[in-house]
């Protein structure tokens, strides 16, 4: 399909550069299956669901993966170079993938050097900025450092328009974060409070996690005219036996699974066979759902809005329609939802 289909005017103002507080006050725009929009607020998600539904979460963890370096000057008369990283895929112990800026200024070769005394060499890089760092420290000990001078991976459009800051450390994690190894946040279950989780309990949805760590790719633009064209970025996802016998036994008995967030979706979508059936276990998935897409798993998404012209996008629209998603955005603009990250949800279900 033409990636042109997928775009659409976004006022700069609409772009959330806070999350709502609490969490569970943000808008939630309800698509219901019959087309009619409800415009909401996310605590009232339990009189959404139905008892016995099955709500699937990414209890993956965000990395404080977003860096500050020094590369000390080559000669000893020009000025040293001030960097900033966004860690985005660890090779091995030592070793990461990175974002660095400015990216000119930088070559293999090169040390650059951290807070809290960590050091690394740049020993490869590519295009658009990324560069291949080797630490002076590995596993754990390397660990324990980036956790103590990293900051929260902000996404681009948030970054580039503040400075990240103390807030952001728990803004940018679900409350449910366990499995540590996201660059970036699985942002849809940024809307949920230990309060919402109770109401939804005492409604009779049950609650599963799957574990998917989230990569920069989910913020690459896409440089091509046809989705076909477009090579989908790989990430690591995992599902235990306990929960995918809990999905398969669902699907079986006619309840409903909705995934909390695209990467909870993808998760499920890419460990289903043709049946439908969810098969346990970890691996790489990249997965690139656009409509015509067949849905195996899923019965609905709560997501949040998503960019123009982007991989998500498609994915909402393979689940709701094109046409359809395309007048959501176009009533959720003009009722000024917030977008993206710590922006509004939307309850999406799949079109028939």
């Amino acid at each position: 399909m033409r990636v042109d289909l997928f775009d659409f005017d976004l006022p700069e103002e609409l772009i959330a550069l806070r999350p709502a507080r609490p969490r569970d006050s943000a808008r939630l725009l309800h698509v219901r299956a019959d087309g009619v929009f409800e415009d909401r607020i996310v605590r009232d998600a339990p009189s959404l669901f139905r008892s016995g539904d099955v709500l699937v979460f990414n209890d993956t963890r965000v990395l404080p993966a977003a860096l500050k370096a020094v590369r000390p000057s080559r000669d000893g008369q020009s000025p040293d170079v001030s960097v900033s990283l966004n860690l985005i895929e660890r090779i091995d112990g030592d070793t990461w993938r990175a974002l660095a800026k400015p990216g000119k200024r930088l070559r293999e070769g090169d040390r650059l050097s951290f807070e809290a005394s960590l050091d690394a060499k740049i020993v490869g890089k590519g295009e658009d900025g990324v560069v291949t760092l080797c630490f002076d420290r590995a596993g754990a000990a390397l660990d324990e450092a980036i956790s103590l001078i990293g900051t929260a991976p902000l996404p681009p459009y948030i970054a580039a328009k503040r400075e990240t800051d103390a807030l952001d450390k728990d803004d940018y994690q679900t409350i449910y974060a366990e499995k540590e190894g996201s660059v970036a946040a699985p942002t849809a279950g940024l809307h949920f409070t230990q309060d919402l989780f109770a109401a939804l309990d005492a409604a009779g949805v049950e609650r599963a996690h799957v574990t998917l760590h989230v990569g920069a790719g989910t913020f690459s633009p896409i440089k091509v005219d046809d989705t076909a064209a477009h090579v989908m970025h790989s990430e690591r996802r995992e599902i235990s036996p306990q929960v995918a016998e809990a999905i398969n036994r669902a699907k079986a008995e006619g309840r409903r699974v909705i995934a909390i967030g695209t990467t909870a979706l993808r998760t499920l979508e890419s460990s289903a066979d043709e049946t439908g059936r969810v098969s346990p276990g970890a691996g790489a998935t990249d997965i690139f759902i656009t409509p015509g897409y067949r849905f195996r798993v899923v019965d609905g998404l709560w997501t949040n809005f998503h960019l123009p012209k982007s991989t998500l996008f498609m994915l909402v629209s393979a689940l709701a329609g094109l046409g359809r998603m395309k007048a959501v955005y176009a009533h959720a603009i003009a009722n000024q939802y917030r977008f993206y990250s710590y922006g509004d949800a939307s309850l999406l279900w799949r079109a028939e």
